[in-house]
């Protein structure tokens, strides 16, 4: 790799690469196509991103004409993937650009007329940028789709294949997630040429230090007990659940009670998004009470709990959820909430997953309950948080449907389903 992205590995305090950097970096340095498998938090961004970096070193591009796209599914993972690339494109004087919905499209039309190296952008919006002559995808030499899995879902396929179908024909592209399916088959077969394959690390459910638990709880208002002492504990928690609507009445809950919670789900504004992870970063919120749009991508240090309070869909979805603690070799726990109707569900999502949880029987007053997960009792205080007030409703002409990671209110063709990429 080139000197100044060692010295600043060095000076970032990166000395030894993680296996699936290891593993997958001479390949991308050496211009292969690679389709990679790592488990959230092993390391995956610096993976694509020194190997995008130091090949595109030493080139400029022209306005509007980025020369490396990373793809990713929702605005978190798009700021944490720029802001984990900036010291590193720095230290090479490569130019980074972030292309997302909820922000200002202007702005980052401006940023791409002066010129960017490297976008890391959401497919919606950056079709938007593109369809508006703001940007110019021929001279892409190397295109990453990050979380490959939930990019090749019908939500975000059509524009995924239409954005990589105007990058240079015999440019490097690199596929990484956390899972690899029949989904990413598709992508691999139609964009991929003679790639190498590299899957080191286990799942998130084979993370030796990652435990994980079902709770058997007798009924709703049982659940309702659980979930508000498991939020009240010293230490912050990251509670999912399916969807905005109830993401925001337990947050609303839990503040009557003294926990300091914020929702967060793609009912919010970017800006109160952003707020909010920086207000759980600092421990301001401690406990955060999330929709799946939280569940990729999303780096917390030291977040040692995950419950879901929802139990997830699907297996992937599990793992996702569950890579949020346990990062970069720490430790934590995963421990979700099972109802009797949910008990069968459950039992097959997790041997999907190939994990084999410890269950337990269990009611809020239970001192298992508080050895497992530090439970106790709120303060009954409540507690009010300061939070970003809501954007302006735009007048009802000017509403229109959205696409996933768009943003920009603009018209294009039938409504598609919603996707966390918004």
């Amino acid at each position: 790799m080139p000197p100044a992205l060692l010295e600043t590995l060095a000076a970032q305090g990166v000395r030894t690469p993680f296996p699936i950097q290891a593993a997958t970096l001479p390949d991308a340095l050496s211009g292969r196509d690679v389709l990679g498998r790592g488990r959230t938090g092993s390391g995956k961004t610096l993976a694509f991103g020194l190997a995008l970096l130091a090949r595109t070193a030493g080139r400029r591009a022209a306005p509007r004409a980025p020369l490396a796209l990373v793809l990713v599914p929702t605005r978190e993972l798009a700021q944490q993937v720029t802001d984990a690339l900036t010291p590193y494109a720095t230290a090479l004087d490569l130019r980074l650009a972030t292309v997302v919905g909820g922000l200002s499209l202007t702005k980052q039309a401006n940023a791409l007329r002066r010129g960017a190296e490297v976008v890391v952008a959401c497919p919606g919006r950056l079709n938007d940028l593109v369809e508006r002559g703001d940007c110019v995808l021929g001279d892409v030499r190397v295109t990453v789709l990050d979380e490959a899995d939930q990019m090749a879902d019908m939500g975000f396929l059509p524009q995924v294949t239409r954005l990589i179908g105007q990058v240079r024909p015999d440019g490097q592209r690199l596929l990484f997630s956390a899972t690899l399916d029949r989904s990413v088959d598709r992508l691999v077969a139609r964009f991929l040429t003679d790639p190498v394959v590299h899957s080191v690390d286990p799942s998130a459910g084979a993370v030796t230090t990652m435990e994980h638990h079902v709770l058997h709880l007798q009924d709703e208002t049982d659940k309702k007990a659980v979930t508000t002492r498991i939020a009240a504990r010293d230490g912050r928690v990251i509670l999912f659940l399916d969807t905005k609507r109830s993401a925001d009445r337990l947050a609303k809950r839990l503040l009557a009670v003294g926990v300091r919670a914020a929702a967060l789900h793609g009912g919010r504004t970017q800006p109160q998004r952003n707020r909010t992870l920086e207000q759980f970063k600092t421990g301001r919120v401690t406990a955060l009470v999330a929709t799946n749009v939280a569940a990729r991508g999303l780096h917390i240090d030291d977040l040692d709990l995950v419950v879901n309070v929802d139990p997830p869909g699907d297996h992937k979805d599990y793992l996702h959820r569950g890579g949020r603690t346990a990062r970069a070799g720490g430790s934590g726990s995963v421990v979700t909430l099972v109802l009797p109707a949910q008990k069968q569900e459950v039992t097959r999502l997790m041997a999907a997953a190939g994990i084999q949880p410890r269950t337990a029987r269990m009611k809020s007053s239970d001192p298992q309950l508080a050895a497992l997960t530090g439970a106790r009792e709120p303060s009954g205080v409540a507690v009010v948080l300061e939070t970003p007030a809501p954007a302006p409703a735009a007048p009802a002409a000017a509403r229109r449907p959205r696409t996933p990671g768009s943003g920009s209110g603009r018209r294009r063709g039938p409504r598609r389903p919603r996707t966390t990429g918004r």
